[in-house]
């Protein structure tokens, strides 16, 4: 029997990014990375926007980004989500946009997903509703209305 050496590599373990979505808030581009989040280690990021075969850094702690950029940028990073909003958006900031993660000190694995942003096509980002957040509030209540107008808490 032949045991072949497998060459296991650790795909950005702890860090994968999941998803990266992009809308539109006023005049501004929201970037959503979504990610899992099963490390303590540090984790490095960047953003940034293909265009005409060429990448230009946006954010991040892994390249500079562009000088043209760093006063239009806010971010923000929680448990297993980094979003980055980019002011002024135009036609001009079209582009294949790339979020990439790697675990500090790794510089050979990471982890990255796009999204192709063109202004005309973005939609609107959905404010965060209660009701689409977690329904079963809702649900109680509505299955509680008979038992309260029974015990006449409530009239209809």
């Amino acid at each position: 029997m032949w045991a072949l050496p497998v060459p296991v590599l650790q795909v950005a373990r702890g860090q994968k990014v999941t998803s990266l979505t992009a809308c539109l808030v006023d005049q501004s581009l929201r970037l959503d990375c979504r990610h899992e989040n099963s490390t303590t280690s540090p984790i490095q990021y960047e953003f940034s926007i293909t265009r005409e075969k060429k990448k230009h850094v946006i954010f991040g702690t892994m390249g500079v980004p562009e000088h043209s950029y760093r006063s239009r940028t806010n971010f923000t990073s929680k448990y297993n989500i980094k979003v980055l909003y980019l002011s002024g958006f135009t036609t001009k900031d079209e582009g294949m946009y790339t979020c990439e993660l790697q675990l500090s000190g790794q510089s050979t694995t990471s982890s990255s997903k796009n999204v192709s942003v063109l202004r005309d096509k973005l939609v609107k980002c959905e404010g965060i509703s209660l009701l689409a957040q977690n329904t079963s509030w809702l649900l109680l209540l509505l299955l509680s209305l008979p038992l309260l107008q029974a015990m006449d808490f409530i009239s209809l």
